[in-house]
C-alpha cells in the first residue's frame, strides 16, 4: 500500500505534515496556562481566538482490515459561526522512522467542503464513528498553533445544544502543532523548545494513538 505522502505526490497534491504533541491539564489550571500562553505567544495583548466546534469521525471498516488500518475522515463545523465552511480532514499513519524525533509526525490533507459531505461520505460507505463538541481557544507563535480545549460528550446524537453536553473529564486537551510542506525538520526542534517552557504545567509529548487504539479495545 503507497504511502499518503507518496499518494499526495502521484496526483499532484502538494503534501502536507502534521507535527504534533499532545498534553492535558486539570481545569484548575488552566487559566494559568492561559495566562503562561499570552507572554509566549504573538499578540498577547489580545484577547485569545475561541471556538466551539462540533466534529463527527467517519470510518470505512472493511472485515478484514484491523481497527489501527480503518479509514477515518474528520469532519468540522463551527457552530459558533454557522456561515463558515465545514472541513474535512485526513490524517495518514504516523510515520514509524526515527525514534528520535520530537514529535509525532504524519501526512494530512485539510479541505473546505460545503455540508452535504455527510451525505456524500455516507454514499460512500462511511458510517458516524463518534462525535463531540469541543469548546476552546487557540493561541499562535509564528507558524506553530496551540489550542486548549474541553471535550464534550453529545447525550443525543446530532444534537449540539449545551444543555445537550457533559464534559468527558475534569481536565482540558493541550496541543501544539504545525502543518507545514515535508521536509521541514527543524520545525520539531522548535516545538520541543516551545514545549519547555510549558513545563510544569503541562508535559506536551508524543503520543502514539495506535497504542491508544489498542488498549481501548
Amino acid at each position: 500500500m503507497e504511502s499518503t505522502y507518496n499518494l499526495g505526490v502521484k496526483y499532484h497534491i502538494t503534501p502536507q505534515q502534521e507535527f504534533l504533541l499532545q498534553g492535558s491539564i486539570s481545569d484548575n489550571y488552566r487559566e494559568m496556562l492561559l495566562h503562561r500562553l499570552r507572554g509566549l505567544c504573538d499578540n498577547a495583548e489580545n484577547t485569545p481566538e475561541t471556538f466551539r466546534d462540533h466534529e463527527m469521525v467517519f470510518a470505512l471498516k472493511g472485515s478484514a482490515q484491523p481497527s489501527s488500518h480503518f479509514v477515518l475522515f474528520r469532519v468540522r463545523r463551527a457552530l459558533d459561526h454557522p456561515d463558515t465552511p465545514w472541513y474535512i480532514r485526513y490524517c495518514g499513519q504516523t510515520e514509524i522512522g526515527d525514534k528520535t524525533r520530537p514529535t509525532l509526525v504524519r501526512a494530512c490533507f485539510d479541505v473546505a467542503c460545503s455540508e452535504n459531505v455527510v451525505q456524500f461520505l455516507n454514499e460512500m460507505g462511511f458510517r458516524l464513528d463518534h462525535e463531540y463538541v469541543v469548546h476552546g481557544c487557540f493561541f499562535h507563535k509564528g507558524r506553530m498553533k496551540v489550542t486548549v480545549s474541553k471535550l464534550y460528550r453529545m447525550l443525543q446524537p446530532g444534537n449540539t445544544e449545551n444543555n445537550s453536553q457533559e464534559p468527558l473529564s475534569q481536565s482540558h486537551l493541550v496541543e501544539l502543532s504545525v502543518v507545514a510542506p515535508s521536509g521541514q525538520e527543524q520545525i520539531g526542534e522548535d516545538m520541543k523548545n516551545f514545549a519547555e517552557q510549558l513545563k510544569p504545567l503541562v508535559h506536551l509529548e508524543k503520543i502514539d494513538h495506535r497504542m491508544l487504539a489498542k488498549t481501548t479495545q
